[in-house]
């Protein structure tokens, strides 16, 4: 047998081995450069789980407000008054949901420049840049979510805030001083204020930054590092910076609409009749219906402000469960005793304090002292909307700072004692240490926590309070707030909307 290679063999191996560096060659034209390849794997990628759940929550969160605040409230004021109330709070979320979509969202969460502290700026007006490719973060490291879907999800926050304030004023102010009010607050008021709360770079801008941090070798690298944490922290509004705890918004919408609506129902003046007549609910079928509502959307307002399926989500859940079985238990036996009889109001507005109460602290305490702070917050709301409101005579006519604002406070220095895991809470969290790769609990303070708390609650009253009182005045300077008495007298539903809630 011939071993030797001919020419045409040689010939033939060559063109053989060519063909096989060519195609090494395009293979490798097409592969990404390590580098590359490791820069794609770390970008994280929303889960499709996590999206399903925020977008299932911000329909729940909807929910709450239309038709749940509308038919809880619209069951409380009288027949005449029924359809106003409706109306009003459909065109709120309206109107927010168009304000929150051209400038509201930038305002929220992007970076305010010089004025971050208190307010974000106009990067993303008229959703420049969300697209649905674009990511917002959540609180887990490499966990991310899609923006549109966090956007619409905060949209639905910032559309109920403001619906809850028109029960303090219910029945006694034009819709057109509502209306203008309503887009002033928003703007001047509720995005600020969600502003210096929720706003911060996001738990993986923080972690990047300390691991720097951690790498730097020497003096000048080391200080480099430093800085570009310290930035990152500052990134943040003046609230969060300070370390305080806010889950789903007991000072961004329970105390910020409670005290907005306690300043309106005293500058706009009490009801015609307030205190010489009887100014019944004319449906606690209605308000019943509403409050049930709430708390079936309320689900998607605590869990769904995890931003991701996991076990905190199911905590949030199980928190804002027994909490409010327990205040609306408590509010129930507390006025049974008190006044003789066990009330469907009473069963309702307890359910309803228990799940304002629990809303700052649903993902950070454990079930036990959630179901205490249920049964403890319905008393307390309980004396506000009774003793306190008759010893001083303000017309908060559906207890809104009875409930939201005074329950608010409650669950908000709550928070600062029940997140310790002593009490079953899940602690603090610092994203600058990394245990296994993950983010470690951080050292918990309950006393430091408490004042941080009790800071948050007097900067959102006085922003909110202060702000609401300007604003009130501007608005009865350049519409007038309350309609003529005889048509108070006639009732809002047809002097403002030529429309009656019945026909009969």
């Amino acid at each position: 047998m011939n071993c030797v290679p001919t020419k045409t063999g040689l010939k033939a191996l060559g063109l053989a081995l060519a063909g096989v560096a060519l195609c090494a060659c395009a293979a490798y034209a097409q592969t990404p450069a390590p580098d590359a390849a490791a820069t794609a794997a770390a970008a994280p990628v929303p889960n499709k789980g996590d999206t399903a759940w925020l977008l299932v929550s911000s329909v729940l969160v909807l929910m709450m407000s239309i038709p749940g605040v509308a038919l809880f409230y619209g069951g409380l004021v009288r027949t005449k008054n029924m359809l106003s109330v409706l109306t009003q709070v459909f065109a709120i979320v309206a109107l927010v949901g168009v304000v929150w979509t051209l400038y509201g969202y930038s305002m929220a969460f992007t970076n305010g420049g010089i004025a971050n502290d208190f307010v974000g700026g106009f990067s993303k007006i008229f959703l420049n840049g969300v697209t649905a490719s674009s990511t917002a973060a959540t609180f887990s490291n490499g966990v991310v979510v899609p923006e549109l879907a966090y956007f619409v999800f905060q949209m639905t926050f910032a559309m109920i805030t403001p619906a809850l304030i028109v029960g303090a004023f219910a029945e006694r102010m034009k819709f057109s001083a509502v209306m203008l009010f309503v887009l002033l607050w928003v703007t001047v008021i509720y995005f600020p204020i969600a502003h210096m709360v929720w706003y911060w770079a996001g738990p993986d801008a923080i972690g990047d930054a300390a691991k720097e941090l951690a790498k730097a070798v020497d003096e000048t690298a080391k200080a480099a590092a430093q800085a570009k944490l310290d930035a990152v922290n500052l990134d943040a509004g003046r609230v969060f910076q300070s370390g305080a705890l806010d889950f789903a918004g007991g000072t961004v919408v329970h105390i910020n609409a409670g005290i907005a609506g306690l300043v309106g129902a005293l500058i706009v003046g009490k009801r015609i009749g307030y205190g010489r007549e009887a100014l019944p609910p004319h449906s606690l079928t209605m308000t019943m219906i509403g409050a049930a509502l709430l708390w079936v959307g309320w689900f998607g307002f605590n869990a769904g402000s995890n931003l991701e399926a996991n076990g905190v989500t199911a905590l949030a859940f199980v928190n804002t469960m027994v909490a409010t079985a327990g205040a609306a238990l408590s509010w129930l036996l507390v006025e049974w005793a008190v006044k003789g009889k066990p009330s469907l109001l009473g069963l309702v507005s307890g359910a309803v304090a228990g799940l304002v109460a629990v809303t700052p602290a649903s993902g950070y305490a454990g079930p036990i002292g959630s179901l205490v702070l249920g049964l403890t917050v319905s008393p307390l709301c309980l004396f506000f909307v009774s003793t306190v409101k008759n010893t001083f005579g303000y017309d908060d006519a559906l207890d809104v700072f009875g409930v939201h604002c005074i329950g608010g406070i409650v669950g908000a220095l709550a928070t600062g004692i029940l997140v310790s895991p002593a009490l079953g809470g899940v602690g603090l969290t610092d994203y600058t240490n990394f245990a296994n790769g993950n983010a470690s609990t951080a050292p918990f303070d309950m006393i430091a926590q408490l004042i941080i708390q009790a800071k948050a609650v007097g900067t959102t009253l006085v922003w909110s309070g202060v702000g609401s009182a300007i604003l009130y005045k501007l608005v009865d300077l350049v519409v007038g707030l309350r309609p003529a008495p005889d048509h108070e007298r006639e009732g809002l539903d047809v002097t403002d909307h030529g429309e009656r809630a019945y026909n009969y």
